[in-house]
C-alpha cells in the first residue's frame, strides 16, 4: 500500500489546510492532557449514535505511533493511525493523521496551544487534504473542538 506523506510540520494556509480555533477557559496542561491520554480521549471523542472511540493506543513522544478505532453510527469501524513528529508539552502536538478508509493517505495534523490569564486558545491545522473528498472527510474538527470543550467544561 502506498502513502502520501505530508511534507512537513509548518502550519500552511493553502487550499489543502483546514484551520480551527477554540478559546477554552482551562490550563493548557489540562487541555493537552485531554487530547492525548487514551483514557480521557474515549471519553469525549463521541457524539451519541454518530461515532465514538473504541480503542486508542498511544506512545506520546516524537516518532511514536498512535492508533484509534471508532465505530460510525452504521456500526462500521473505522482505523485512524499515524505517528507522533512533535510533543511539545503543553504548547504544541504534531503528529500524522491516516485513515484505512482514505487509501492511506497521510496528512498532518498540528494542535497549538497558547495560555492566557486561564483561558487557552487551541488551534488545531489539518493539512495534506489534496482533494476535494480528504477536505470533505476530514471538516469535523470545529465538532472535535466543541467536543473537547464541552467534555473540559464538565471537569475540574
Amino acid at each position: 500500500m502506498n502513502s502520501k506523506r505530508a511534507s512537513d510540520d509548518v502550519v500552511k494556509h493553502r487550499e489543502d489546510t483546514i484551520v480551527k480555533e477554540i478559546q477554552i477557559k482551562r490550563p493548557a496542561e489540562k487541555i493537552f492532557e485531554a487530547m492525548t491520554n487514551a483514557d480521557e480521549l474515549v471519553k469525549w471523542w463521541r457524539v451519541e449514535g454518530k461515532f465514538q472511540i473504541t480503542q486508542m493506543e498511544s506512545d506520546l513522544r516524537p516518532g511514536g505511533k498512535w492508533k484509534m478505532r471508532l465505530i460510525g453510527g452504521r456500526g462500521t469501524e473505522t482505523v485512524v493511525s499515524g505517528e507522533f513528529r512533535t510533543v511539545d508539552r503543553p504548547h504544541l502536538l504534531v503528529f500524522t493523521w491516516i485513515r484505512e478508509t482514505e487509501d492511506a493517505t497521510e496528512t498532518l495534523v498540528r494542535w497549538e496551544l497558547a495560555e492566557k490569564d486561564g483561558v487557552t486558545t487551541v488551534r488545531v491545522t489539518h493539512s495534506g487534504l489534496t482533494t476535494e473528498s480528504l477536505r470533505r472527510r476530514n471538516d469535523g474538527w470545529p465538532m472535535i473542538l466543541g467536543l473537547l470543550h464541552a467534555y473540559l467544561e464538565k471537569t475540574e
